[in-house]
């Protein structure tokens, strides 16, 4: 029950619409800025709690917030546990250690090597994945390295996390709620999509490497040690092909994704415990559980926001802005969702998006546009994007810390001509 109806009380709607705002706001807030080291979970919760509590949105409408978000829930958990057991196996240590040792000695050769490396993950396994297995396995892999400073090659893994997410469907859970149940199939995407994502990783790329070129002067060790590989890793990596041709042939026949990517990598990780004949609750320990409540609270905090009106206001506009300025509009869409996701996050910016170009019967550009702003606006902030929350956790896990400033600067020069190219890509793909 509510502690206090707004509904009964005069100006309710007027009154109802600016708490719920200000509610929202207020969350975003602390969880973008994490006051006192608080999991970005805490406040995403606190916040879809408040607004049940002041009856600013029914129980109902929260359940159905939050049920909203099941197979992005289920996509998570699968990728965590594929994630998790690689780790544990080894199996990207292993791989980063061969880039490392062919890189001989090369800063820059690593740097690049990594990044293919990072591209691959995500276009396979998605963003979160790159942000939860890769960062890891870097961040071993350059310390075996003898890196002075390994914060170039660990910013890898966050921005191809985001400029890369787009190459597949599977790519970035975002792509799911951009588009819903009626995902294009994957030859059209492709053909919508393939041009933007080689200029966004390009463009990525460049000025990252450019912004990085003093750090990447200093030497790195000729020889780093390989470690073995356990059979355990070979396990954890045929699981890991086989996910992603699971949930590419999903994404083909136009399935969801969370429940393939839950039993693949639930199935892995069975097999991968049987063999070593170990209990699984140490794993399950290990996992990083309030993600699902950090998502869960967004998707409840959209669905307040839907109800206040926000959705339909927004498919007016677009709607109106589609039959006076088709050409600007996907310009506008794309480059307006680019600095929004930043303000509430890639999951729920998307979830609102998609709602608004639905409702608004917007043209493929135009929708397109939007994902390209809601996957690749992301690597402007740390709170873009679910990937680069994960990646922060990863890091924070490793002792090395990034500051929200400090990936700012960065972002201004990466993000804008990534997004800007990748916009211009998308108008003139066929």
């Amino acid at each position: 029950m509510p502690i206090y109806d707004w509904r009964r009380a005069p100006g309710a709607d007027l009154a109802g619409d600016i708490l719920t705002w200000t509610v929202v706001a207020v969350a975003i807030c602390l969880v973008i800025l994490r006051p006192y080291g608080l999991h970005e979970a805490i406040p995403a919760a606190a916040g879809a709690l408040a607004l049940v509590l002041f009856g600013l949105l029914p129980l109902r409408a929260a359940w159905r917030g939050i049920g909203q978000g099941v197979d992005v829930y289920l996509f998570l958990i699968g990728m965590m546990l594929l994630a998790e057991i690689a780790r544990r196996e080894q199996l990207f240590s292993w791989l980063a250690a061969r880039l490392a040792r062919n890189a001989a000695g090369s800063p820059q050769k690593l740097f690049l090597l990594l990044y293919a490396m990072g591209v691959g993950v995500t276009v396979f396994l998605s963003n979160d994945a790159t942000a939860v297995v890769l960062s890891p396995a870097v961040a071993a892999v350059v310390r075996a390295a003898e890196a002075k400073n390994p914060l170039p090659y660990l910013l890898v893994c966050a921005f191809v996390a985001n400029a890369a997410s787009f190459v597949l469907p599977i790519s970035n859970p975002a792509n799911l709620v951009i588009y819903g149940g009626g995902i294009p199939p994957l030859l059209v995407w492709l053909r919508h999509f393939a041009l933007p994502s080689a200029l966004a990783i390009l463009a990525t790329f460049i000025a990252l490497r450019l912004s990085q070129r003093h750090a990447l002067r200093q030497s790195i060790a000729h020889l780093v040690a390989v470690p073995a590989l356990p059979g355990g890793g070979l396990v954890a990596g045929c699981g890991i092909i086989a996910t992603g041709l699971v949930l590419m042939a999903a994404s083909a026949f136009g399935f969801g994704l969370g429940a393939p990517a839950f039993v693949a990598g639930l199935a892995t990780t069975a097999l991968v415990l049987w063999r070593k004949r170990q209990a699984p609750w140490a794993l399950v320990k290990s996992l990083s559980w309030g993600i699902l409540p950090l998502v869960a609270g967004l998707f409840v905090m959209v669905a307040a926001l839907d109800q206040s009106g926000l959705t339909q206001r927004l498919s007016t506009l677009l709607a109106a802005a589609a039959r006076t300025s088709p050409s600007m509009t996907p310009w506008g869409a794309g480059l307006l969702l680019g600095l929004a996701v930043n303000l509430v996050n890639n999951l729920p910016a998307g979830l609102l998006a998609g709602h608004a170009a639905m409702a608004a019967n917007a043209p493929p550009g135009i929708t397109g546009a939007m994902l390209l702003g809601v996957d690749i606006g992301p690597n402007l902030s740390v709170t873009g994007s679910l990937a680069t929350i994960l990646w922060l956790g990863a890091l924070r896990r490793e002792g090395l810390r990034v500051t929200s400033w400090q990936f700012l600067r960065l972002g201004v020069l990466v993000m804008p001509p990534a997004l800007i190219l990748a916009l211009a890509g998308l108008l003139i793909a066929p």
